[in-house]
């Protein structure tokens, strides 16, 4: 009787790797594989050695006071002079150049451009906020303004990736990657990590929410929110041909075969997030379709919120963290960004008007329902405008004069709930909002405070790839205390 294995068919077919190893050289291998693995963790997060998925529930380094995060995202630059940093000066030099320094723009840009917007003191902490916002002003004692932001250059692109990736140049995971990465999701029916962007992709695409070097099951899933339908939402979300018993034996032979793929290829990262992407697409099928259709909501919560669809989304993003979503990303401004080179007044007017009433409702919504206080809310763009006005370019602003060019040097973001510090403004700009100057924040220093508030050190929340430990916030960044609850 022969002693070998009887003939298997695989065996026709050896991967490289696998050839090495059946000809002496597995222990060489399988060091090889740890070194061009990118699915080595190194923070503490990720110590659960046998968990069963990826997005399994985790624990950080400490107990955080957030579990859950809404970033609204408003694309394209928001003129913090509009909206959050009032700037009396500008009105008093309005037509005059500014005795400042030679800040670089993007474009050239002249005289000092007086806010067509009043302010007005809102709550016990009489912070003034525009009246573009004044449904968010009404929270304003949960929020913590931030006034001296800053980022690195005035385009787009970079930017873009510096704030949601924490880096503008190299592929690096996103904000929501990394949150998930480390915490996993509360809920395994639905993505960890959802952004919702109505009519499109913004600049810089998926990039803005893609899981980089972490394993593809971190990325985020983009849902076009224009549409309302959920079989246009989320492709392919029904099989009208087979019922869910057949799909469930079709998913657990699938699975089968793929986990006995995958236990020959060292735990491959990419496979892993295929075998995830089909049980959670199988899964998708009764959540989503609850989660995504504000109709089951009652009426005078719809009313709160508004109409449109910034309206709705925004309620979809309190349906999803609700449901244990640990990380959406509300995109506002992708197809008709907050750039207003030219008529700002007009621009900035239309694109509050379509989100400030859902925003506040939002912040009470979450309050009411004993969420706000573990759940992190977050406002802001890339970057700033200027307080003096765009000269004429030509394809830039039609030859008005009457916008505001792109200012990394000094902008405005704003957070709440989550053990954020509320009614307290950090931080400043110049005498005429062009810059930073007290207490500036970079957007590291806000990516630090984030991790900290959600129970993570950034400096050991960490992932090897390519031979070194990587991290949201690279070799920067520094928490800032101040915008702490509880802080002096």
């Amino acid at each position: 009787m022969s002693h070998h294995r009887p003939f298997e068919l695989e065996h026709l077919a050896l991967t490289r790797r696998e050839f090495l190893s059946r000809c002496g050289m597995g222990m060489g291998s399988l060091g090889l594989a740890g070194l061009l693995s990118g699915a080595l963790p190194t923070t503490s997060a990720r110590a659960d050695v046998g968990y069963s998925s990826p997005l399994a529930v985790k624990q950080p380094h400490f107990k955080g006071r957030a579990k859950r995060v809404i970033h609204i995202f408003a694309n394209g630059g928001p003129s913090h002079v509009d909206t959050f940093d009032p700037k009396p000066s500008l009105q008093k030099h309005a037509g005059k150049l500014l005795p400042v320094n030679n800040l670089a723009t993007e474009r050239k840009t002249g005289a000092a451009f007086a806010s067509p917007f009043k302010f007005k003191k809102y709550g016990q902490s009489g912070i003034e906020v525009s009246e573009l916002f004044s449904n968010v002003a009404e929270s304003i004692d949960d929020i913590a303004v931030i006034r001296s932001m800053h980022a690195d250059v005035p385009n787009h692109e970079p930017s873009l990736l510096l704030m949601n990736c924490g880096e503008a140049r190299s592929v690096r995971p996103s904000l929501g990657s990394w949150l998930c990465y480390g915490l996993g999701s509360d809920n395994q029916n639905l993505p960890g990590f959802i952004s919702m962007c109505p009519g499109g992709y913004p600049i810089q695409e998926s990039q803005n929410w893609q899981s980089g070097f972490l394993p593809g099951v971190y990325q985020g899933t983009y849902i076009n929110t224009e549409h309302t339908k959920i079989e246009r939402l989320i492709e392919h979300i029904r099989n009208n041909h087979v019922s869910m018993p057949e799909q469930r034996q079709q998913i657990d032979l699938l699975q089968r075969m793929n986990r006995r793929h995958q236990e020959k290829r060292s735990q491959d990262a990419q496979l892993e997030a295929r075998i995830q992407s089909f049980e959670l697409a199988y899964r998708m099928q009764m959540d989503a379709t609850d989660a995504f259709d504000i109709s089951r909501e009652p009426e005078h919560i719809r009313k709160m919120y508004g109409e449109g669809t910034q309206a709705r989304q925004i309620l979809v993003a309190r349906r999803l963290v609700e449901r244990g979503v640990r990380f959406v990303q509300v995109w506002h401004g992708a197809g008709q960004p907050w750039d207003n080179h030219d008529d700002i007044e007009t621009g900035h007017r239309k694109l509050a008007g379509q989100c400030d009433q859902a925003i506040g409702a939002l912040l009470k919504d979450l309050k009411q329902r004993g969420m706000l206080e573990d759940t992190l809310v977050i406002w802001g763009g890339e970057f700033g405008r200027t307080p003096t006005v765009e000269l004429p370019q030509p394809g830039a602003n039609a030859g008005k004069i009457n916008g505001r060019d792109h200012n990394h040097h000094g902008f405005s973001m704003w957070l709440a709930g989550g053990g954020v510090r509320g009614g307290y403004v950090h931080g400043a700009t110049d005498e005429f909002g062009f810059a930073a100057v007290d207490n500036k924040v970079h957007v590291h220093d806000l990516h630090a405070t984030l991790m900290h508030l959600l129970g993570f050190d950034h400096e050991r929340f960490t992932y090897r790839h390519a031979g070194r430990d990587f991290r949201l916030t690279d070799v920067h960044g520094h928490v800032v205390k101040e915008l702490l609850a509880g802080a002096v």
